[in-house]
């Protein structure tokens, strides 16, 4: 079983940045795919970013542009920069790794705001 914990978040002003990191349990070099996923208030889970194994990513619109997931094999780590934040990005975010059996993390608030 393979354990995630994610850390990064915190309250930052529409413009800012922000980089969440995602630390697994386990080598995830072999994980075929990691990502990031966010809740907000009152609305479904959705995808963010993810990353294959091989390197292959895909974004939300909502964020492309602004957020660049990264995975560091050596370091079991996947990460989310996230630049020119927005309030609308305010959310739990959550790291998702598939083996392929699904694993989240417990999640990290991101709050944008003045």
């Amino acid at each position: 079983q393979v354990q995630l914990v994610e850390s990064g978040g915190g309250l930052v002003q529409p413009g800012g940045s922000l980089k969440l990191s995602c630390a697994a349990s386990e080598s995830i070099s072999r994980i075929p795919v990691a990502g990031w996923y966010r809740q907000a208030p009152g609305k479904q889970r959705e995808l963010v970013a993810r990353i294959t194994n091989g390197g292959n990513t895909v974004y939300a619109d909502s964020v492309k542009g602004r957020f660049t997931i990264l995975r560091d094999n050596a370091k079991n780590t996947v990460y989310l920069q996230m630049n020119s934040l927005k309030p609308e990005d305010t959310a739990v975010y959550y790291c998702l790794v598939l083996t392929p059996v699904a694993y989240w993390g417990q999640g990290t608030q991101v709050t944008v705001s003045s």
